[in-house]
């Protein structure tokens, strides 16, 4: 069960959302690419994933946080968290973790034995907590300190892959 601060209410996520987490993204991060970031979360991901990804939101409709998920197609036993994000003012009270254990539950569900996730090899937070989940980082080349791909997501944009087991 995810466990909220009051007043917060968890949902499955709508086309409706995209403005909404797109503005959350670019008010809640500090990245080096922020143009990158609206690239990265198209809305695509709001007409076809909503069973697989959830919006957190105040009574009064304000984002808390979200993630967004799905099952491959091509190998239906590996699912992919694709963006989560968490109001920082929200941030160390267990929403990213109920929200992961959300998305594994229902992974486990569909059939899926494994779990994927990127993230930015500057992005020491989300580093540390993709570890504390399960998580076993790789990569092909030393980045900051941390195996990465380097041009992952296109030239000059390295991620770091993370794998768990489900």
């Amino acid at each position: 069960m995810l466990a909220l601060p009051e007043g917060y209410g968890v949902r499955h996520t709508r086309e409706t959302d995209h403005p909404v987490i797109v503005d959350a993204i670019g008010r809640w991060w500090d990245t080096p690419n922020r143009a990158m970031l609206g690239l990265l979360m198209p809305r695509l991901f709001l007409q076809f994933f909503t069973r697989t990804s959830w919006i957190v939101e105040s009574e009064s409709g304000e984002i808390g946080a979200f993630l967004i998920a799905f099952r491959s197609q091509d190998d239906p036993a590996v699912a992919y968290i694709h963006f989560v994000g968490v109001d920082p003012e929200l941030r160390r009270a267990g929403i990213a973790r109920g929200l992961y254990e959300q998305v594994f539950e229902t992974m486990r569900g569909l059939g899926c034995t494994e779990i994927r996730a990127i993230t930015g090899p500057f992005n020491k937070r989300s580093q540390a907590f993709h570890a504390a989940m399960g998580f076993t980082p790789h990569g092909d080349r030393d980045i900051d300190g941390v195996l990465a791909y380097p041009d992952y997501d296109g030239p000059g944009e390295p991620r770091v892959a993370f794998i768990r087991p489900l």
